[in-house]
């Protein structure tokens, strides 16, 4: 009898640690994306409106220095905003029981014929 319950409470103890595993990789995952569509919005932003503060020279004219002091300033919020929301998966994914579904495949065995 306590060899089962030693069993039953290593298998318990082994459910608990995988889902653990479970909700850790999936945080993970969501604040790579979430940090992936912040960096993509950003450089599609830079990508089609760059050029109203870049110059070949490198010397921004007054206007070109307010708008990439705006753009700055718009940027440091979205990362802010983007990042605030990567810190509260952790406080979302808490109210939830995550279990990753492994990759399975089941390989049928065909037992040989006896002659």
């Amino acid at each position: 009898m306590d060899n089962l319950n030693n069993r039953s409470d290593y298998k318990k103890a082994r459910e608990e640690k995988y889902k653990q595993e479970s909700k850790e990789r999936l945080s993970k995952i969501l604040k790579k994306k979430i940090q992936t569509t912040m960096i993509g919005a950003l450089s599609s932003i830079e990508d089609n409106f760059s050029f109203l503060w870049e110059t070949a020279d490198g010397k921004l004219t007054k206007d070109q220095q307010i708008i990439k002091d705006v753009y700055q300033k718009v940027r440091s919020e979205i990362l802010d905003k983007g990042n605030n929301q990567a810190r509260n998966i952790d406080a979302e994914l808490a109210q939830y029981d995550v279990e990753w579904l492994r990759y399975s495949i089941k390989i049928p065995v065909i037992q040989p014929e006896k002659k």
